[in-house]
């Protein structure tokens, strides 16, 4: 029998008594998407799934997303990126350094993301603590708090995301071996621009819709008053007191929403310590047009 644990902080809860292996009833299926609202992030322990059972479970929450930059996917399974430090034959097999910094996927697309589905099937450890959490910031509450003369300043502006620009942090900052994005790279994801505060599809209240990996500008404000306000919301937004961690285990899944939530990956580990994780991205375009913006 399905049961929600709340983790008793800003965001998180575990999800008990479910086999995702299985496919989910519609009552279960939407007692999930009800705690996906009222908690963001969701853990499923002790999972143990085939790629195409991954694939299902997460293909129910809406359109799956086909990385444009991944060259690490799924056999057969396009659908699937693999996160892992881990090498075979001297080759890398999966992407190494994803999402380390702090981000919303998708705000780059003209459709975003409304949630991540990861499954851990080798987490580092050492000395007998867990590496490699995944941290969450909480936008709904990030909006809450904002003064409420910056709100009425900023509704209805809209901010520019550039995949590129975590892409170009991630080699200029963290060494990271990704190479340049090549041009047709660039041409299949170039700039877009989405509300700067959007109303939440599963809750129906606010959030802040910026994040520091892909927004660069805020489109109806001169440049210098727009990077100021950036700068200031990228520091509200990440404060102590909007964060969560998940620690992981061997056999969780994850399922978080991505509209009303921002993460970050800790690279805590050394390469010698192994992650390997599937993930799976489901698009917004359920939602309508409200999620999809134009691009500029």
């Amino acid at each position: 029998m399905l049961e929600v644990i709340p983790s008793g902080k800003i965001l998180g809860a575990t999800i008990n008594g479910l086999d995702l292996a299985q496919p989910l009833s519609a009552a279960d299926f939407a007692a999930v998407r009800d705690a996906l609202g009222a908690h963001g992030v969701l853990r499923f322990p002790k999972q143990t799934l085939t790629a195409q059972q991954l694939v299902d479970f997460s293909a129910r929450f809406g359109k799956l997303e086909i990385n444009v930059a991944n060259a690490f996917q799924e056999p057969g399974l396009p659908q699937i990126m693999i996160l892992s430090n881990m090498l075979e034959n001297g080759k890398p097999v999966g992407l190494s350094d994803a999402g380390q910094s702090w981000h919303t996927d998708m705000s780059y697309s003209k459709t975003i993301a409304f949630a991540n589905v990861l499954y851990g099937i080798t987490i580092p450890k050492r000395d007998g603590k867990t590496l490699g959490n995944t941290e969450f910031c909480n936008m709904h509450a990030a909006y809450d708090d904002l003064p409420e003369a910056l709100k009425t300043k900023l509704e209805g502006k809209t901010v520019l995301h550039d995949f590129n620009k975590f892409w170009d942090m991630m080699r200029r900052e963290k060494a990271s071996k990704r190479p340049p994005l090549t041009e047709a790279q660039r041409k299949a994801k170039p700039p877009v621009s989405h509300p700067i505060f959007l109303t939440h599809p599963l809750t129906g209240r606010k959030v802040l819709y910026a994040n520091p990996g892909y927004s660069m500008r805020i489109n109806e404000l001169p440049e210098e008053e727009s990077a100021e306000i950036l700068a200031f919301l990228f520091e509200h937004q990440t404060k102590p007191e909007y964060r969560y961690a998940h620690v992981w285990e061997e056999g969780d899944l994850m399922l978080w929403e991505d509209i009303g939530t921002i993460h970050n990956a800790v690279a805590d580990y050394a390469p010698h310590e192994h992650r390997y994780i599937k993930r799976c991205q489901v698009m917004a375009s359920e939602f309508g047009e409200g999620f999809a913006q134009c691009e500029v």
